[in-house]
């Protein structure tokens, strides 16, 4: 009865992500059609489950209990009800009632303003919690990788003016920070959230972030640009605004590196858009 119900919550758990469409919470949309078909693999389990729970049933009503070979009182073990059972609801519980929490700056906060992927220690690249700068290059071989980067290199060092939105936040992003040089002065516009990082930084200067997600939100990294804004401007921890301005490069001391900026010259708050994640596209 308790698998039973476990696969019918799981099943349902699924199910209400997709409808009320909080499934992009959690995962690169690019990979629903994956969950949606676990969905419908736990639907099938579900049924399968209750048939043999009904003719478990029947068997045992026609069981003779001195004769059947077994204990029925002892099938179901304890450590089913205390431990292995809880560990199943507790996914099912967490999903349905507790609300869906947005990642923000008091993320950026918690794990410390780092940046381990300017760290040339070695490890697993998988694993790594990337920030400020995207890096997809451990998807792709390193030819492929070297072709995507030029291929995007040439559709934006060809504009004048370049608008980074939510479909190409992230391709737009890791060009430029590859490829600085080549956009020194050009015109960007993105939208993001500010984060203040008051120990190493200027006073007029803030990042302006997106979270954004490769596959799902276990690889998601904060995303953005440091940006130079006019004096006297005074902005929260979480503001969102979009921001307008010539590209340029600066010497970061936390990173031992140059990495690129904007220099704004004009900006203006905005409301937080209905979708604050950004995903990689391939």
């Amino acid at each position: 009865m308790i698998r039973s119900l476990i696969l019918i919550g799981f099943t349902y758990l699924i199910f209400h992500l997709h409808i009320t469409g909080d499934i992009n919470k959690y995962i690169n949309m690019k990979y629903s059609y994956l969950s949606a078909t676990a969905g419908y693999a736990l639907l099938a389990l579900t049924i399968v489950q209750i048939f043999l729970m009904n003719k478990e049933k029947s068997d045992e009503a026609d069981c003779d209990h001195e004769h059947c070979g077994h204990n029925h009182s002892k099938e179901d073990k304890w450590y089913k009800k205390l431990v292995v059972y809880p560990i199943f609801l507790f996914p099912i519980i967490s999903g349905l009632f507790f609300p869906v929490a947005t990642l923000d700056s008091n993320i950026v906060k918690a794990k410390g303003f780092h940046f381990p992927i300017y760290d040339e220690s070695e490890g697993d690249s998988f694993m790594q919690q990337q920030f400020l700068r995207p890096d997809t290059s451990v998807y792709y071989g390193k030819d492929d990788y070297a072709a995507l980067m030029k291929k995007e290199k040439k559709k934006y060092v060809n504009q004048d003016a370049i608008t980074l939105d939510d479909k190409n936040f992230l391709k737009g992003m890791e060009t430029i920070y590859n490829f600085p040089g080549d956009f020194l002065g050009k015109e960007i516009e993105f939208k993001g959230f500010v984060f203040h990082d008051q120990e190493t930084i200027e006073k007029n200067q803030i990042f302006v972030f997106r979270f954004g997600v490769i596959h799902c939100i276990a690889d998601s990294g904060v995303f953005g640009m440091l940006v130079d804004m006019p004096e006297g401007t005074k902005l929260k921890d979480d503001e969102w605004v979009t921001v307008k301005g010539e590209i340029s490069t600066i010497y970061y001391q936390p990173f031992k590196t140059n990495v690129p900026y904007l220099k704004v010259e004009s900006w203006s708050k905005t409301n937080a858009p209905k979708e604050q994640y950004v995903f990689r596209g391939y």
